[in-house]
């Protein structure tokens, strides 16, 4: 399923003293089963853009085209749209309510209206796409997991609505180490074994890197930069400008390019640097 976004832009308040333009000429093409980190400091545009993908935000100007539909045109059936693509938003364990993981995650599915039997098929399927033993985890209160195994309730329960687009607006945010690793490993898995598309919003440069397919930089509302991960983050000098930075490893090997080393400048990795270095090695002692 595909995402097309045509000249959109969104200004909130039009009209007031407090009018902001948030969005301007954004022009998008994502593709289906694409893995798409979005990235860009506080601000650039990132949530407002990806509230207009599932129709949350009614567009200024422009067109959103949604499998082919423009759910901008009057007339489209939002919910229908919402079905398509689902919207995890920050800190979405906030959002759990239930008394059980069985039952929070069941609410989107029974408020479509769909049989107990389907109900049950959805949650207990969701619960296993995102690591949780449905026997072992559907009567605890999702109040008494660690933080990263609410935000997986939390997943599940839009991923129980079958979207065959999910957005995440920074899934690690406040969680440790291992919680982090856990969720981002859970959302690969999402991705590779059960063919989502998944566009995941970031700060973390890191993280981008390691996953991401494609990159798309939000600089002031507009889109900056977009391309893999080593097209964007050998561009360190724009990024910086825009109050970005690149992994770690890119500004090592950017100080070892400038001490003579002939080595990429699209290394992004601890593995690639790795692999530089070692046919570096070889070269000089062939």
């Amino acid at each position: 399923m595909s995402i097309k976004i045509e000249n959109l832009k969104h200004v909130y308040m039009p009209g007031s003293p407090f009018e902001k333009t948030a969005l301007e000429d954004v022009n998008l093409d994502i593709k289906t089963g694409e893995f798409i980190t979005l990235i860009g400091h506080t601000g650039s545009g990132k949530s407002t853009l990806i509230q207009h993908m599932n129709g949350l935000l009614e567009a200024t100007e422009g067109k959103i085209i949604i499998d082919g539909e423009d759910i901008t045109a009057k007339g489209t059936k939002l919910s229908d749209v919402r079905k398509k693509v689902g919207l995890v938003f920050q800190y979405p364990e906030y959002q759990l309510f239930e008394e059980t993981i069985e039952k929070d995650i069941q609410y989107g599915p029974r408020n479509l209206g769909l049989s107990e039997e389907e109900i049950f098929k959805r949650v207990k399927k969701s619960m296993e796409m995102v690591g949780l033993d449905y026997d072992t985890y559907k009567d605890k209160s999702p109040f008494d997991l660690s933080g990263g195994q609410k935000r997986r309730v939390a997943i599940a329960g839009v991923i129980a609505m079958e979207p065959k687009t999910l957005i995440l607006d920074e899934p690690t945010a406040g969680l440790d180490p291992k919680g982090r690793d856990d969720i981002l490993n859970q959302i690969q898995i999402l991705h590779k074994q059960y063919g989502m598309t998944i566009i995941l919003v970031s700060h973390s440069m890191e993280d981008v890197g390691r996953i991401a397919e494609r990159i798309i930089v939000m600089n002031k509302g507009r889109v900056a930069l977009q391309g893999t991960p080593g097209e964007v983050f050998k561009e360190i000098d724009t990024l910086e400008a825009i109050g970005l930075g690149v992994p770690q490893v890119t500004y090592l090997a950017k100080k070892l390019r400038d001490k003579g080393y002939p080595i990429r400048e699209d290394v992004y990795t601890i593995e690639q640097c790795k692999e530089e270095l070692i046919r570096i090695f070889r070269e000089n002692n062939a």
